[in-house]
């Protein structure tokens, strides 16, 4: 098997659909991105840490940004900048998204990570961006904080694709899939068209695993068995509420006015546990109706080696067995995820005052070079 056949293969045997976690001018400029669509890859998501290391850990941005510094604030470039390559990233991925009839081909970019506890200033810039690239390629990334959901909801009402993001509990995605429904309904009692609106429920895998393994090493289970075990199981029983919620009689009076099912879509793929497979979470998690959102690393390692094979649905009752063995151990899964979701918003906020403190400083030394 080829190296590319892997990725087509996901989607065309399993109906899984590979997107890349990462995003850079670079990737447009030399026609990297095309490449990896050329090979498989249906889609991108990008998120305020990723926009830091490509903004700061490169020189492609600084000739912008230098006819920038001198006429706008520092946020509003930094947007300008964002802005620009996610449509430009939307325009290599067009063709894809036309040819797989708007289900494939999205770009995602993520709401300021200020805004993680304020819904109305969520949907004002969920819709200012949405307004601003203009594509139909676009997913706007909006995190499943309790005050986040709402604003889910209102833009599926909107009729715009929304990308939820942070996902880390069983009952956040519940409410999160209720959040969706609700608001197709509100858009099919306006008038609109729930056709043309198309979304995904991201749920965080990895970090899941490393939050636990600490917890257990601090119980003194560690060597019990269930390292390790924790984030897979989690996104197994999630596909199961997947299948459940978007069947019977509620869906399928959405379904028959054209309505998609939001796919699940596991992210944060990479292994952070050298002690476990590289593919751990991209080979467990492979089935029809998702989307896996790897780094690069990642995408060369299941290029090289993945597994292509339909794993989702294997196994269910053992994850849930998985789970009463952690609750046995002590493992408090509600607060596992409460605590992850913290920690990545603040992570996020954290990477974007990081850049605009970088990008500050760069405009203070271009205007000093300018005196």
């Amino acid at each position: 098997m080829s190296q590319p056949d892997r990725l087509r293969q996901l989607h065309a045997e399993c109906g899984q659909s590979p997107w890349i976690d990462n995003l850079m001018r670079s990737y447009l400029t030399t026609g990297a991105l095309a490449a990896l669509v050329e090979h498989g890859i249906r889609g991108l998501t990008s998120n305020p840490t990723i926009f830091q290391k490509a903004i700061t850990g490169s020189s492609d941005y600084d000739s912008q940004f230098s006819g920038l510094a001198s006429t706008s604030s520092v946020d509003a470039a930094y947007w300008t900048m964002a802005v620009q390559d996610v449509t430009d990233a939307c325009g290599v991925m067009r063709p894809l998204h036309d040819e797989s009839g708007g289900s494939d081909g999205f770009v995602s970019l993520e709401v300021a990570p200020s805004l993680a506890a304020d819904t109305s200033g969520t949907i004002d810039a969920a819709r200012a961006l949405h307004e601003r690239v203009a594509m139909p390629n676009l997913m706007v990334k909006i995190p499943a904080t309790a005050p986040g959901v709402p604003a889910i909801e209102q833009m599926i009402a909107e009729g715009r694709n929304i990308n939820v993001t942070l996902i880390f509990s069983l009952a956040r995605y519940g409410e999160v899939i209720e959040a969706y429904l609700s608001g197709l309904e509100r858009l099919v009692a306006a008038g609109g068209d729930p056709g043309q609106v198309h979304s995904v429920a991201s749920f965080f895998v990895s970090r899941v695993d490393t939050e636990v393994d600490r917890r257990l090493a601090q119980v003194g289970k560690a060597d019990a068995g269930i390292n390790g075990k924790a984030a897979v199981a989690q996104a197994k029983l999630a596909y199961r509420l997947f299948q459940e919620r978007f069947s019977g009689p509620r869906w399928e009076m959405l379904a028959a006015a054209g309505a998609h099912p939001q796919r699940p879509l596991w992210a944060s793929t990479s292994t952070k546990n050298a002690a476990y497979p590289d593919l751990l979470y991209v080979d467990s998690l492979i089935g029809p109706h998702t989307v896996n959102t790897m780094p690069d690393a990642t995408v060369a390692a299941f290029e090289d080696h993945g597994v292509v094979a339909r794993t989702v649905d294997v196994g269910v009752d053992e994850a849930a067995e998985s789970l009463e063995r952690l609750a046995a151990a002590g493992i408090d899964m509600d607060d596992v995820a409460r605590v992850l979701e913290e920690e990545g918003v603040a992570a996020f906020a954290q990477s974007f005052d990081e850049l605009m403190q970088a990008l500050s400083d760069k405009a203070a030394a271009l205007l000093h070079g300018r005196r």
